[in-house]
């Protein structure tokens, strides 16, 4: 694929949806467009305002802790995957609102609890913070919010 076609097709996606900048990389790469080429491309995306890192961080966040009820753990991982930089994906972590964020585990840990079978009350709590850690939560905060709901 040629530069040209490439930027054109790469405007038309990036209005229509976010991507990072190493979303943009991989597609300019799986397309066959050479090194300097996907570089040029990248920064006229970037200056254009059709391709910014922040603005991806921080709606990916939104949907993944509101949508996805993930946890920060995991969608820092899934940032990290994404090769955003350590302090873009700070800020946008530190957007959660606390008590939607505390609300979803809650949720998840309610729901577990409807279906998970434990032959001890032991058990059953180290089921529940199990799921919590998987989905991404602190584990203070699953601690917290597994006693709570045990009560």
């Amino acid at each position: 694929m040629s530069a040209e076609a490439a930027l054109e097709r790469l405007e038309a996606q990036c209005a229509m949806s976010e991507y990072c900048t190493s979303e943009i990389m991989d597609k300019l790469y799986r397309w066959g467009v050479d090194a300097s080429s996907r570089e040029a491309i990248v920064d006229r995306l970037v200056d254009g305002r059709f391709v910014d890192d922040r603005r991806y961080a921080k709606a990916y966040v939104r949907d993944k802790s509101v949508y996805g009820k993930w946890g920060r753990r995991k969608i820092a991982m899934g940032l990290a995957s994404k090769r955003i930089a350590r302090d873009i994906a700070e800020e946008a972590l530190d957007e959660i609102d606390e008590d939607v964020y505390y609300g979803n585990l809650c949720s998840i840990i309610r729901a577990k609890l409807r279906s998970v079978k434990a032959d001890s009350d032991y058990e059953l709590r180290m089921k529940l913070y199990q799921r919590g850690l998987q989905c991404g939560y602190e584990s203070a905060l699953v601690s917290r919010a597994v006693k709570e709901i045990m009560r």
